[in-house]
């Protein structure tokens, strides 16, 4: 959740809504590309529908990076995005490396390629970072969103991500979940979400050719999808999530341990070897940011700490966050939330009627059924709430807002079982401000490339990582390396350290 000026507001009030890029694109009256054989050149109509929505895309992922980070990146993926023949440039590609603490990467028509800095930071060569962004330039290639596109438009959906997301919570076609759900789902996850699993291996087999007349070790790609499976696993562990993958409304690129075997296989047909570049990637992201950045709130165990908001507060046990970039979810089985934010004119009162009229959108006048005021650690509250049945069950319905004074006010927007409201009392109660001298001792995790030692283990290199907890497992994680894999004098590894 980044920090807020009166600029973001009207961003911040359509998280889930009709305005979300997704939608638009879904919407559009012509679907650039439908019409195109897989693998023909970059049209003009292309183009322009990526250059329209790049500067929203950059908005909902933290923001674009910029020097020497980014500039890698983007040299990296032109030269990769070139193979594809949609262009005979490598210029005519848009690379962007974004400022987001999520897994990600994805594509849009127009060469516009955009990869996170986490995933990034998960890869353990220059042939990965290749085989990821090849990947995505696959789904270009393939007009794999155009099809997406003109699919909906003929099933009358108006943006597939929509039912999805709203079902979670909810149940059918009801925008009331459809914020709450999100969890940072905005216009580019949710162009990306609904790739169907023929379409994902397409992309998969294409970025293996590209690796493959681009010089690359063809088997990145799987050795890539391996990390990115473990990462999963890991965070579900992490989670006390019981599934060891991203529920399919989380994740963009869902299940990528059943990609690996056929990934392996491509790479085999092959029968190319090619580089990997180990040593000149661990170069050239040494210093990378990892994790949470600062100026978007970082989450330390079960807080959340905002040093520019000046605010923190604590999930109930048994639920965890994802921090996005405009919204902070509260995850668990007994209920869902977000932190975030919007146009606040000092009446906390009519700040909640609004948000429960976003809630519930065009379908559905949604309005508390009892709004109290408050004091929450010397911060005035309102919060109210409602019954509603989304078809199947009832659900209360919560927000609860904070004015934190100069024109800014917070709240969370929550969604329970009927009766089970009160789970969420806990975060609320423990909402507060934050001194400056706490604020000042928030400082971001980053990559830091080390060199084995005769002397060192796993277990010495681990130790360093600047976690308190599963120390060896997020080591392992990082450098791709098995449960039985040993370190080797001399070659280098990334740990996570606390910047400086």
């Amino acid at each position: 959740m980044p920090s807020v000026t009166h600029s973001h507001l009207s961003r911040f009030t359509k998280l889930a809504l009709a305005g979300s890029a997704a939608l638009s694109l879904a919407a559009c009256a012509t679907v650039p590309g439908a019409g195109i054989a897989p693998g023909s050149p970059i049209t003009a109509a292309e183009a322009q529908q990526g250059a329209q929505y790049h500067p929203q895309f950059i908005a909902e992922f933290g923001g674009q990076m910029t020097g020497p980070y980014a500039q890698y990146v983007e040299s990296v993926g032109q030269g990769i995005a070139v193979q594809s023949g949609l262009a005979t440039t490598p210029g005519a590609f848009n690379v962007t490396l974004l400022n987001s603490s999520v897994n990600n990467a994805f594509a849009v028509p127009g060469g516009y390629v955009y990869v996170t800095r986490q995933l990034v930071g998960l890869m353990n060569n220059e042939a990965e970072l290749a085989a990821v962004l090849g990947h995505e330039v696959g789904h270009v290639a393939a007009r794999h969103s155009a099809r997406r596109q003109a699919a909906a438009q003929r099933n009358q959906l108006g943006g597939l991500g929509v039912a999805i997301l709203s079902s979670v919570l909810l149940g059918g076609d009801n925008p009331l979940g459809q914020q709450i759900a999100e969890t940072a789902m905005q216009g580019s996850q949710l162009l990306t979400l609904s790739y169907s699993r023929g379409q994902e291996i397409e992309a998969d087999n294409l970025g293996v050719q590209y690796l493959t007349r681009a010089g690359y070790d063809p088997r990145s790609m799987a050795t890539l999808l391996q990390s990115l499976a473990a990462q999963n696993s890991l965070d579900a562990q992490l989670q006390g999530r019981n599934d060891a993958t991203m529920p399919a409304w989380a994740s963009t690129h869902p299940d990528p341990a059943s990609r690996v075997q056929n990934a392996l296989a491509q790479a085999q047909a092959t029968g190319a070897g090619g580089v990997t570049n180990r040593e000149v990637f661990m170069r050239r992201i040494d210093g990378l940011t990892y994790g949470d950045d600062p100026a978007q709130g970082v989450i330390e165990g079960s807080q959340f700490i905002h040093p520019d908001l000046r605010l923190s507060f604590t999930a109930p046990q048994g639920f965890y966050m994802v921090n996005g970039t405009s919204a902070v979810s509260i995850n668990g089985d007994a209920g869902r939330a977000q932190l975030t934010t919007a146009a606040f004119d000092g009446n906390l009162e009519n700040y909640v009627r609004t948000a429960f009229r976003t809630l519930g959108g065009q379908q559905q006048q949604l309005a508390p059924q009892n709004m109290q005021r408050t004091t929450v650690n010397g911060i005035q509250a309102v919060f109210g709430g409602a019954r509603v049945n989304n078809g199947q069950q009832e659900v209360d319905v919560t927000v609860f807002a904070y004015d934190f004074g100069g024109g800014r006010a917070y709240h969370f927007a929550a969604i329970t079982p009927a009766g089970q409201a009160g789970v969420f009392n806990s975060m609320y109660n423990s909402m507060s401000r934050i001194t400056a001298q706490q604020a000042a001792q928030v400082v971001p995790r980053v990559i830091d490339i080390v060199t084995a030692a005769r002397s060192d283990t796993v277990q010495t290199l681990a130790r360093r990582m600047a976690y308190t907890d599963a120390q060896e497992a997020r080591f392992r994680v990082l450098n791709g390396m098995s449960g039985s894999d040993a370190v080797v004098p001399g070659q280098q590894y990334k740990i996570v350290v606390r910047s400086n």
